[in-house]
């Protein structure tokens, strides 16, 4: 019966907040004690926020998902997790998540206050809207990404805001075209928005995606506004992680019919896991000990 309680937190997307920390590595505050604890205690803030949104999601969709080859094993799906207990422990989750977010800082209360109010309404409505879906879960990310700026009380990067959604359009259209593709004529069944989506218009929202994220992250690398407020002119030696992990990822999409789940491709697949790796160690070796 515990296994399942854990299943319905889906601790293997907890990942997905990492992006938290984003602003903490990129602004050098990684070696002050005090930021670095505020972020991590960030990032268990949107742990518990998005356990939450999953188990209301999967409360919602549990008809829907007995009708998917793979969402049918969920807990609440399946009926080993009642409705009422899964109601409980999210507005739990909701209450101690804000109220810790709050102790951090009124801000960053806000901004995880306007992250459940966006992912509720995608839960309730959004997602069954074309194109309007996937930006919403594009601009849960760069919620994320900007919480943990206000968390340590830094500023902000434009630079690192734009690369979070470019990158969580073109992950999240991925996971449309495998849906697409995996569920065929029952598509519209699971979610209504797939039956206005078609394999091409998802390869065309891919590719424009795709150009831009690659782009997008070069430029930020070679910026010498990045250059003079990072204190390093060498962000550029992470770029070939950057494009390798994209263009990797598309063959999965497109070849292995993978990209359901960008948090399991991370966490399977070698050659992506071992490029994330190595991107973090080499811009955390450019940013703090090579200038």
């Amino acid at each position: 019966m515990l296994i399942n309680y854990l299943r319905i937190l889906r601790p293997t997307q907890w990942i997905k907040n990492g992006v938290v920390l984003a602003a903490l590595i990129f602004s050098g505050e990684v070696n002050k004690p005090g930021s670095l604890i505020t972020a991590l205690m960030a990032v268990f803030i949107f742990c518990l926020l998005s356990s939450a949104i999953y188990l209301l999601n999967d409360i919602i969709d549990r008809k829907k998902d007995c009708l998917h080859p793979l969402k049918k094993e969920r807990p609440i799906a399946a009926g080993q997790v009642s409705v009422i207990q899964a109601s409980i422990i999210a507005v739990i989750f909701m209450i101690v998540g804000t109220g810790f977010a709050y102790r951090i800082s009124a801000e960053f209360c806000y901004v995880a206050i306007a992250f459940l109010i966006l992912n509720i309404s995608y839960s309730l409505f959004l997602k069954n809207l074309v194109l309007i879906d996937v930006m919403t879960i594009a601009g849960s990310f760069v919620l994320r990404a900007y919480a943990g700026a206000v968390a340590i009380d830094v500023t902000a990067s434009k630079w690192m805001l734009i690369n979070t959604l470019l990158l969580a359009l073109f992950l999240g259209f991925g996971k449309r075209r495998h849906e697409l593709v995996l569920l065929d004529e029952k598509a519209n069944e699971h979610r209504s928005s797939l039956e206005r989506y078609s394999p091409y218009l998802l390869d065309q929202c891919i590719g424009i995606t795709t150009a831009s994220v690659v782009v997008m992250y070069m430029l930020y690398s070679f910026s010498s506004e990045v250059s003079t407020k990072l204190g390093t002119e060498n962000l550029f030696l992470t770029i070939p992680f950057v494009v390798y992990g994209v263009f990797r990822y598309l063959y999965l999409i497109h070849k292995e019919e993978k990209g359901g789940s960008p948090t399991r491709v991370l966490l399977t697949d070698k050659p992506i896991m071992i490029t994330v790796i190595l991107w973090m160690a080499t811009a955390i070796i450019v940013l703090y000990y090579v200038k």
